[in-house]
């Protein structure tokens, strides 16, 4: 049994941490929790003094659908600042409480080393949030072709209806509607009562 006033003078940390997780199916973020657990006990510089594993939930919300969230609440020994610092980088727990020691002292150099591994986590953060966002665009930019080229096909093999094209592109009468929108502007197609018909055109989304 961990002695924790011994290791509190020592100059560990005390503290309880909630980490949560959501994703799908139930089954992989079970077990992925369960995973994070035995990696935190594996920890020379971690001692797990209490560990409560919550209920599985489905998140609720149509645009949730089958997403689930689970998560595990935590009391632990961490040996100084830096492997708090180190274990909330890793597993990012939705909150953290210190319970002891009541003051906290840290040394310049040990406060330098957490400012450089906070400064590499943002870098990395946002190189990844600006690949994304380029790869987003990208797509995006090859989805809207798509989605012309099949309206141009459609349209060029006869006058159609909104219903028409949403039910032969699979595309949904709201998002239908909004892209229709956008093609009239651009002089694409041009709607005559409830049909919409293709222009000849040589104009391209710049």
């Amino acid at each position: 049994m961990v002695d924790i006033q011994e290791k509190l003078e020592q100059g560990y940390i005390q503290s309880k941490v909630i980490i949560e997780l959501a994703g799908k199916p139930k089954e992989y973020i079970e077990k992925t929790i369960k995973q994070y657990l035995e990696l935190i006990k594996k920890n020379a510089d971690l001692k797990v003094l209490k560990e409560d594993l919550g209920e599985t939930k489905e998140i609720e919300g149509e645009e949730n659908k089958g997403l689930w969230i689970t998560f595990i609440e935590l009391e632990l020994l961490a040996k100084d600042i830096p492997t708090l610092t180190g274990f909330c980088f890793d597993y990012m727990p939705s909150s953290i409480e210190i319970i002891a020691p009541a003051e906290l002292k840290i040394k310049d150099r040990q406060f330098t080393s957490i400012m450089n591994d906070l400064q590499g986590k943002l870098h990395k953060l946002d190189m990844g949030a600006k690949q994304l966002n380029n790869e987003n665009k990208f797509l995006k930019k090859n989805a809207y072709f798509l989605a012309t080229n099949l309206v141009s096909v459609l349209l060029k093999t006869g006058a159609k209806t909104l219903k028409d094209l949403s039910r032969l592109s699979g595309m949904v009468e709201k998002d239908m509607n909004e892209f229709l929108e956008k093609l009239i502007k651009q002089e694409f197609v041009k709607k005559e009562g409830e049909e919409y018909k293709w222009i000849k055109s040589d104009k391209r989304e710049e």
